[in-house]
């Protein structure tokens, strides 16, 4: 079995994980817009489940060597930065302090 990675598999690698985060935080905004409040267990195992479900993805494409540590990181931090800015505008829209 080769071990050798083809040109472009690190981006394509890169783009799907990318889409995946992209669906959570997708999903995330269509949870909090219809139909739970941010401090619902139930919202908060979705986000805890779709979370670890990606930064398993991400693992398995850094031990692939398909994307480094730092992209997967980085991957990461954005999409928790990005559910935060998404979780402080909804609690401001419902009046709520954040």
């Amino acid at each position: 079995m080769s071990t050798e990675i083809l040109p472009g598999q690190s981006e394509k690698a890169f783009a799907l994980l990318k889409e995946d985060a992209d669906k959570i935080v997708k999903l995330i905004e269509v949870q909090m817009k219809n139909l739970t409040m941010p401090q619902c267990p139930l919202y908060e195992e979705v986000l805890d489940t779709q979370m670890f479900g990606l930064s398993r993805e991400i693992d398995f494409a850094i031990r692939l060597q398909l994307v480094s540590e730092e992209e997967g990181r980085r991957l990461l931090s954005q999409l928790e930065q990005q559910l935060s800015s998404l979780h402080e505008a909804t609690m401001k829209a419902r009046g709520g302090s954040v």
